[in-house]
């Protein structure tokens, strides 16, 4: 059963990263001149390159009439996605986010660090803290004990005491995690490495993504697909002219559904769900965990949000998570160019009436 809710009557889980561009032949003064897609164009090359990022497996596809620039795409796009990965993985101890974790500081972060920080609080304030990247402590623990985490509230308390953005400040030159209850500031954040920390996990995979699309425009193309598992970019249309049609994961696969689609051009598309990185049998503990609560929501499972970029797309879909469908739709409702879709556990669907599916 479909519900459709009027929003103005109310209220690392990926396994695959694909890219697909496909461009027309670049032009002998280096401006790349752009051709109809027709079956009388001249045929595509393809080329291709598979690599490891980000925990996952990279996919490369690019589709030109020109090998030269095709090549060229692959080997940029693959630079840069790189090296954000070398800024913003917590699982890099070098990164800037492993040192920022590991040493409680970190002097004169990146523009790309801070555009994502910056972005993170955006939603963080938005989402009325249901989004929060400090939940990094408490996410450890859930991975190392699993389902046995629940039966243990006073711990899952002791450490969402000590969980928020708020204890995370940025300012022109440092970055730098201060526990709630501290006073002298400097000595804080040594004192406290290890036991604060953040996780860009459901936000920087969605910012390299659109910087992977980024990277191809800057070779001329124009129709693109960029995927990291539950967040994808599209730009433009498809070869033909057509929309993009993107499917929507059955969250219970066991259970054959209607395939749920999203339509559209210029896009971005992110999806969470309980079953990414589930710590019990019955998905009612996963990765998402509420920072109030110290547990996974129990409300969804699985939220898709549609963006203007894939960032915020997939900040979205994680806080969304946790907010549930009913103020998720009052949270869309007053951002334009948002839409999202729900899955309750279920498997009742509800969309946002501009929801494109």
């Amino acid at each position: 059963m479909n519900n459709t809710i009027n929003p103005r009557k109310g209220l690392t889980r990926r396994s695959f990263l694909h890219i697909a561009a496909l461009a027309g032949f670049a032009g002998a003064a280096g401006a790349a001149r752009f051709f109809p897609f027709s079956p009388d164009a001249p045929p595509l090359l393809t080329v291709r390159k598979s690599f490891p990022l980000m925990g996952t497996q990279l996919n490369l596809t690019v589709y030109s009439q020109d090998r030269d620039q095709a090549e060229a795409a692959i080997t940029a796009t693959i630079s840069r996605m790189q090296e954000l990965e070398g800024k913003l993985s917590r699982h890099q101890q070098e990164s800037e986010v492993g040192i920022l974790n590991r040493t409680g500081s970190l002097d004169h972060p990146s523009q790309e660090l801070r555009t994502v920080l910056e972005l993170a609080d955006t939603v963080h304030r938005k989402t009325a803290g249901a989004f929060d990247i400090t939940v990094l402590p408490l996410l450890t623990l859930y991975q190392q004990h699993k389902e046995q985490l629940r039966s243990q509230p006073a711990l899952i308390q002791s450490l969402v005491r000590n969980i928020g953005q708020e204890q995370l400040h940025l300012t022109s030159s440092q970055v730098r995690l201060d526990s709630k209850d501290s006073k002298d500031t400097a000595r804080n954040a040594a004192e406290n490495a290890g036991d604060l920390g953040i996780t860009l996990d459901g936000i920087g995979k969605g910012y390299i993504v659109d910087q992977g699309v980024a990277t191809l425009k800057s070779f001329g193309f124009q129709q693109i697909l960029v995927e990291a598992g539950g967040d994808l970019l599209v730009s433009g249309s498809k070869p033909q002219g057509d929309p993009w049609r993107i499917g929507i994961r059955n969250p219970r696969p066991e259970i054959p559904r209607e395939l749920l689609t999203v339509t559209g051009e210029n896009m971005a598309v992110a999806t969470s769900g309980d079953y990414f990185q589930p710590f019990s049998p019955d998905l009612l503990s996963h990765h998402i965990i509420n920072p109030k609560t110290g547990f996974s929501p129990p409300e969804l499972a699985s939220c898709t949000i549609t963006a203007t970029n894939a960032a915020l797309a997939d900040a979205l879909a994680t806080g969304c998570m946790v907010l549930g469908k009913t103020d998720s739709v009052d949270l869309l409702a007053g951002m334009p160019g948002c839409e999202g879709l729900f899955i309750g556990k279920d498997l009742k669907v509800w969309k946002t009436d501009g929801f494109a599916g």
